[in-house]
């Protein structure tokens, strides 16, 4: 039996700096021995090129090179989390599992089931906020009831806010000799996950004076880069949300910093509401008898709708798992309104798609584009993409780039007529909820 041990277990979380739980661990009476699990329960819906797990795995691999300088290194696991805790177990002695807190539904469930079995060897389980600035019920209303809509949220988070406080780094430099040392641990490589390496690389993220102060003015036109493209690197704790937030302030925009206030607004939300996964969150909108006409939803996916806006935003997201957030509106309302499919079908298919898939922000902002979510935008506003085109893509250089068959006989015609499709969606919606 090797010597006791504290695991701390990397999730969405894949950085030593300014990592809460990680400096907690070291900060132990005992060595801190890594570990990272790739979740088959996870694992086991996704495609076998899934551009998330390359980024994920990529990740890890880089932890365990850095964690090395340090003599140590990072055993990765892959199974079902209670099996290899079973495991982690059989090989060490170990005192208490430290990691950070994670949201989602199906987290949360997880992780009572491994605390239930540590605590039955008497192991402790101990989890920190680390992605987020306010978390749970930390910002809710006099009465503590979940702000439900965006902008009071937002003013009472401001209000909380405290830089000294909420932004203090969590250095492990000076730490790192209580790891574990032992620089060869448990690795694995994609194929004996069954998965492969993936054709689409993750952008790096880019928050430069430059991006982030000419932020509002870019972030409408899709043709132009001016989105940082965080959005992965929140999700899987490449960066700190610290240090973003540290970085919207010093750049003095207000924008840039409420958009990181939007992430935390849709955590919040599925923390308090976790049906909203599967429900409405106004429950009226349940009873909208969506058409979900498949080869129509076919069509969209493929990017063949003959709405050049649509089919630009649904080709890039296939050919790189990223959209730009104004089409991303537009292809979402697309899909509801003009359609009439479910945004559930919508919110799934990005779930696969997405590189920054965020499953609070996926469900808030479908829920928002169908008019049944908290702030949404209501049923009758329906975005015209043909006058959204000539708005932020007037030179058609953005369709261009993803619609190459654009402009010529080739290019599909229109599967609704707008008119008419947006007469049966007030229609169908004023009958449904009224």
């Amino acid at each position: 039996m090797s010597k006791k041990v504290n695991v701390f277990w990397f999730r969405r979380d894949l950085r030593l700096d300014d990592n809460v739980g990680f400096v907690k661990a070291l900060r132990g009476k005992f060595p801190v021995l890594p570990v990272f699990i790739f979740d088959s329960h996870i694992l086991s819906e996704l495609p076998e090129d899934d551009a998330r797990v390359s980024f994920i795995y990529k990740h890890v691999q880089k932890l365990r090179t850095s964690l090395q300088e340090h003599g140590s290194s990072i055993a990765i696991y892959h199974g079902e989390p209670l099996q290899v805790f079973d495991e982690i177990i059989a090989q060490f002695e170990i005192q208490n599992v430290i990691t950070n807190h994670d949201y989602e539904p199906y987290a949360t469930e997880r992780d009572e089931a491994v605390k239930e079995l540590l605590g039955s060897e008497n192991i402790g389980f101990y989890s920190f906020k680390d992605q987020v600035i306010f978390e749970k019920d930390e910002v809710v209303k006099d009465d503590g009831d979940p702000y439900v809509v965006y902008t009071p949220y937002m003013k009472s988070w401001r209000a909380k806010f405290n830089a000294s406080k909420h932004l203090k780094e969590h250095d492990p430099s000076k730490l790192m000799d209580n790891l574990y040392q032992h620089s060869r641990l448990s690795n694995l490589s994609l194929s004996d996950m069954n998965f492969t390496l993936s054709d689409i690389d993750v952008p790096d993220y880019d928050v430069s004076p430059s991006l982030v102060n000419n932020y509002e003015k870019t972030r409408n036109f899709p043709a132009t880069d001016g989105t940082s493209h965080l959005g992965p690197h929140l999700r899987f704790g490449t960066v700190s949300i610290r240090k973003m937030v540290k970085n919207a302030i010093n750049s003095k925009n207000d924008v840039f910093w409420k958009e990181l206030i939007w992430r935390e607004f849709f955590m919040q939300i599925l923390y308090h509401f976790p049906e909203t996964v599967h429900n409405a969150f106004r429950k009226k909108y349940d009873r909208i008898p969506w058409r979900n006409n498949e080869k129509e939803f076919e069509l969209w996916k493929q990017g063949k709708t003959g709405y050049p806006l649509v089919d630009a935003g649904m080709r890039q997201l296939n050919a790189t798992g990223y959209m730009h957030n104004r089409v991303r509106m537009i292809v979402a309302s697309f899909l509801c309104k003009h359609l009439l499919i479910d945004w559930r079908w919508g919110e799934a298919y990005f779930a696969i798609k997405l590189l920054d898939y965020e499953q609070a922000s996926n469900v808030g902002n479908w829920q928002w584009a169908s008019g049944s979510g908290v702030d949404a935008a209501p049923y009758f506003r329906i975005f015209n993409p043909t006058t959204q085109l000539e708005k932020f893509d007037k030179d058609k250089k953005y369709v261009k780039t993803w619609v190459e068959e654009f402009g010529t006989e080739a290019y599909d015609e229109e599967i609704v007529d707008h008119k008419e499709a947006r007469e049966r969606a007030l229609y169908t919606y004023k009958e449904a909820i009224s």
